[in-house]
């Protein structure tokens, strides 16, 4: 027994000194998108730090990003067809595929299995396995596609362009079954489905006016909601598309950006009637609720990008105004709303400022950034 004591002492001895690994949890980490250099940055939302600075994600422009059920995995879907895959914890790329051409966004399931990618380049919808990437499914449209999320039981549902349809891809089972809706409206230009996952909100460029469906119903059919919102009225140039993935459902009503408008729709969320309309500073790109949903923040488009409005819920008026500075791209609340990340591309920042006394609270460097993506998206529908 001395024998053995006297060797585990020994072999105790000869081990390595544990290296010091710095472990972060990643609830409360986010990406941002740095356009033009192809990179990405790793957040740290609480310490209001960037983490690491990671390298080789191709065209960034229009990017957007997904993250896996447990906040480990970003997926990055850029603009040249390419989706990585990002790990939050090695701080390094995990994989990646060109897909297609030129793609327009993606969704991942709801039980994180499958990732799939919307393409304006060659059209459709392609699914990947969120695990290796490799291809799934292919769902060609002939078309461009756009609007695409994710929807509670296996579900994918996206819009088309060029014909005017909306399909739900249902990939529950081994052999995925589409169904296809038709008259949704000319030109659908973006696409929300709400917390819930019951509606699926589709702006129209071509029309006035937006159309929805009931995703609850056995057999969804089209409903226009909106119906000649600008009738009568002569368009303004359109200098950027709103962006309705950044919706606001605030308490009983949407918060929707008018296109070519310097207007911000209210709509009852129940009845899906007009409520109302607020008088804004430029044409909204983004319009995102608090997540208490009392406020809503606006963004908007060149050359009126220098400035974000935070309008109330309830009364739809204008509370405060803040110029962060040129081409204001993106904004993004932490997950319960105490503090928003507003991306500053032309002056290479992104901005945090406080949600209650909207003072300015903290900065980060970061070159050219736009999308600002936090790891809470990872347990919210259609996000």
């Amino acid at each position: 027994m001395r024998l053995m004591s006297f060797l585990s002492l020994l072999l105790v001895l000869a081990l390595p000194a544990t290296a010091e690994v710095e472990v972060h949890a990643t609830g409360d980490l986010g990406v941002v998108i740095e356009r033009t250099t192809g990179s990405v940055l790793i957040v740290d939302q609480s310490d209001m730090d960037v983490l690491a600075r990671v390298e080789g994600f191709g065209d960034l422009s229009h990017a957007s990003a997904v993250f896996s059920p447990d906040a480990r995995f970003a997926y990055i879907f850029g603009r040249d067809g390419g989706l990585t895959k990002l790990d939050l914890v090695t701080q390094t790329i995990a994989g990646r595929v060109i897909q297609a051409g030129n793609s327009i966004g993606g969704a991942i399931s709801d039980d994180g299995h499958l990732v799939a990618v919307s393409n304006y380049e060659p059209g459709g919808v392609r699914v990947f396995d969120a695990q290796t990437l490799d291809l799934v499914a292919n769902f060609p449209t002939q078309s461009k596609t756009i609007g695409l999320v994710d929807a509670p039981g296996g579900r994918f549902v996206f819009s088309m362009w060029d014909t005017g349809e909306t399909w739900i891809v249902d990939m529950s089972d081994a052999t995925p079954d589409v169904t296809k809706i038709t008259g949704m409206g000319a030109n659908p230009y973006d696409a929300l489905i709400t917390g819930d996952g019951r509606r699926y909100i589709v702006g129209l460029f071509g029309e006035d006016g937006m159309s929805t469906l009931d995703l609850w119903s056995d057999a969804p059919v089209a409903q226009r909601i909106l119906p000649g919102y600008g009738r009568g009225e002569e368009p303004l140039p359109v200098y950027k598309m709103p962006h309705l993935e950044g919706w606001a459902l605030a308490g009983d009503r949407f918060a929707l950006p008018a296109v070519g408008r310097h207007e911000l729709l209210w709509l009852d969320a129940q009845r899906l009637t007009e409520l109302g309309r607020t008088k804004t500073h430029g044409q909204p790109v983004f319009a995102v609720a608090r997540p208490d949903g009392r406020h809503v923040w606006v963004n908007y488009a060149h050359p009126h990008n220098d400035t974000v409005q935070v309008i109330e819920a309830a009364s739809g008026e204008v509370l405060h105004s803040l110029k962060p500075g040129p081409a204001v791209l993106h904004m993004e609340f932490t997950a319960r709303g105490h503090q928003v990340w507003v991306s500053v591309r032309d002056a290479n920042r992104i901005d945090i400022y406080d949600t209650q006394t909207f003072e300015k609270i903290g900065e980060i460097p970061a070159e050219t950034p736009s999308g600002i993506f936090f790891t809470a998206r990872a347990h919210r529908i259609g996000l």
